[in-house]
């Protein structure tokens, strides 16, 4: 994630900038040949997501749940680790939110249950992440492959507890009980009404996703282990060389991936959902990667690209209602462009920024 001898304007935010405005470009070409304004669209798409309070509220909510999932990705990154299965990992992080709040929110208020149901998702997440993270590190098995696995294990491990422990009594649907108010983060709008949130579910959970975003940088950026985790990233051989165990950084850099990937849980479980159901990541973990990669594994980018991400699926859902010719699978399609030109196709202006910005260094007698 290094951005070599670029100023670090250009490589946080001029590339980035320019692999937003390629992806809409794109996107725009896609909306004229469906036979719509481009133009009207965007504007359809920015006030759907900020243009009233309530919208804006949907799209701090959804921003929150990209924060968890963009740091979880971003911490591994800077191992030069990719960790695809924060879908799985925010699987089990539902679980250990669901425990805390079943066993809790009878007995005691919420914010007792909070940091329990914290402690509790951010265990299960890395529980979930340990065992390719010991694969990686002690048998080279690559940890995109079984992270990938382990997503669907997650999923069908859900479905089972689901279906023949944790299923309310006498109920058809595939969920827990719903938690009671000792299990139920506030919505901003119960705390702040004159904010206007309305129905949008945003919660507590926000400020807990900002929290992360401080600590995050603080552990990477302020602390030996951080140290020893870039050390490891941008040269493991020098690393292990200098002394820092590559077992040891592999395994713990993904449990803090995973722990924060699991974290994910306590917006939609106990701030939104208030119970334990199947499908409630719904592709999160997976533009956790974008919005890594976007934000150039920085929490401050971090939390940039999770509100650009949370437009896209507020302004997209705004945007599907008013122009009925962009369906839900358009707004998709921008998403994946977004997707693409942030991620797969991020060094595609780098050389020529590099050569217009990059000092002309005279070259050396074997070159000439």
């Amino acid at each position: 994630m290094s951005g070599g001898q670029l100023p670090r304007w250009v490589d946080y935010g001029l590339i980035p900038f320019l692999n937003l405005a390629a992806a809409f470009l794109v996107s725009g070409l896609v909306v004229i040949l469906i036979g719509e304004n481009p133009i009207d669209a965007v504007k359809v798409l920015i006030w759907g997501s900020l243009g009233y309070t309530e919208g804006f509220g949907y799209t701090l909510f959804y921003a929150t749940n990209f924060i968890f999932t963009g740091l979880a990705v971003a911490v591994a990154f800077h191992a030069g680790l990719f960790n695809i299965g924060g879908e799985g990992q925010a699987y089990l992080g539902g679980l250990g939110v669901a425990i805390a709040c079943l066993a809790l929110d009878h007995y005691v208020p919420w914010y007792v249950t909070l940091p329990f149901a914290i402690l509790g998702s951010a265990l299960m997440g890395a529980a979930w992440a340990f065992i390719p993270a010991w694969l990686q590190a002690t048998r080279g098995s690559h940890v995109v492959i079984t992270t990938i696995m382990f997503n669907f294990i997650a999923a069908s491990l859900m479905v089972y507890l689901l279906n023949g422990f944790l299923k309310k009594p006498g109920s058809m649907q595939n969920e827990t009980r719903t938690f009671e108010d000792g299990g139920r983060l506030p919505f901003l709008n119960d705390i702040f009404p004159s904010f206007g949130f309305g129905f949008a579910p945003v919660n507590l959970a926000l400020f807990v996703a900002l929290a992360a975003c401080v600590l995050v940088w603080l552990l990477i950026w302020r602390t030996k282990l951080g140290f020893e985790i870039r050390s490891f990233g941008a040269n493991a051989t020098a690393a292990v060389y200098a002394g820092i165990s590559p077992v040891r950084i592999t395994v713990v850099t993904m449990l803090i991936s995973g722990g924060l990937a699991g974290m994910m849980a306590i917006n939609e479980i106990m701030g939104s959902q208030h119970r334990l159901l199947i499908d409630f990541v719904t592709g999160y973990g997976f533009v956790g990667i974008a919005v890594a990669l976007m934000g150039r594994a920085h929490p401050v980018g971090i939390l940039l690209a999770s509100i650009l991400f949370g437009m896209l699926y507020q302004g997209g859902a705004e945007l599907s209602f008013e122009m009925p010719n962009l369906t839900r699978d358009m707004i998709i399609v921008i998403q994946g462009l977004v997707i693409l030109f942030a991620g797969a196709l991020e060094h595609m202006f780098r050389p020529a920024i590099a050569q217009f910005f990059m000092p002309a260094r005279p070259k050396t007698a074997q070159e000439a």
